[in-house]
């Protein structure tokens, strides 16, 4: 597949009907590897996690930091709370690997997520990227055993999407570019 078409086929998978395969997640994550980072450092690290516990241990965490979100403009809190419930069904049939990094490099580990993201595009899978934040955060890393000086950047999920996504909508091309200020 040609970069551009991949770029283009991007889409976020929130329900699958199973996970990606060993051989799979393998070329992900090595394509994941090879992402540029910071000085050179390679900081990052993926935890494969193939535990079903720990994934639903994971998806509880998630409906609980969602949970904690203020409506927004015309939401209720019950429809925060439903937002809640399927991020955490959405877990289901889906391989997760949470992606890590050591001191602060931040930036590295989501050029790296980035590469994963393009390369199970390329393998016909889709990719959902979970973000944590707070306590729940926290408490990730601690079910994952992450050593200190390692911090959570985020956790994906991969697999074969239930469905096609379809394209979500997009700014006009060109209308978030300036030249020379905002």
């Amino acid at each position: 597949m040609e970069l551009y078409e991949a770029i283009e086929k991007r889409r976020t998978t929130r329900i699958f009907t199973q996970g990606a395969t060993e051989a799979q997640l393998r070329k992900l994550l090595a394509a994941g590897a090879k992402a540029p980072s910071s000085g050179n450092k390679q900081s990052w690290e993926f935890i494969l996690v193939e535990d079903r516990k720990l994934v639903d241990q994971i998806a509880e965490l998630k409906y609980q930091n969602n949970r904690k979100s203020p409506p927004g403009p015309g939401q209720t809190q019950e429809e925060v709370e439903a937002r809640a419930l399927n991020q955490k069904k959405w877990f289901a049939n889906a391989s997760v690997v949470a992606v890590c990094t050591r001191g602060g490099d931040v930036a590295s580990a989501w050029l790296a997520v980035e590469n994963i993201s393009l390369a199970a595009v390329a393998e016909g899978l889709g990719s959902g990227i979970i973000a944590f934040g707070g306590e729940e955060k926290k408490a990730v890393e601690t079910l994952l055993g992450l050593p200190a000086g390692y911090d959570l950047t985020c956790v994906i999920k991969l697999g074969i999407p239930e469905v096609a996504g379809t394209k979500p909508a997009m700014r006009p091309e060109f209308s978030w570019l300036h030249t020379n200020k905002f």
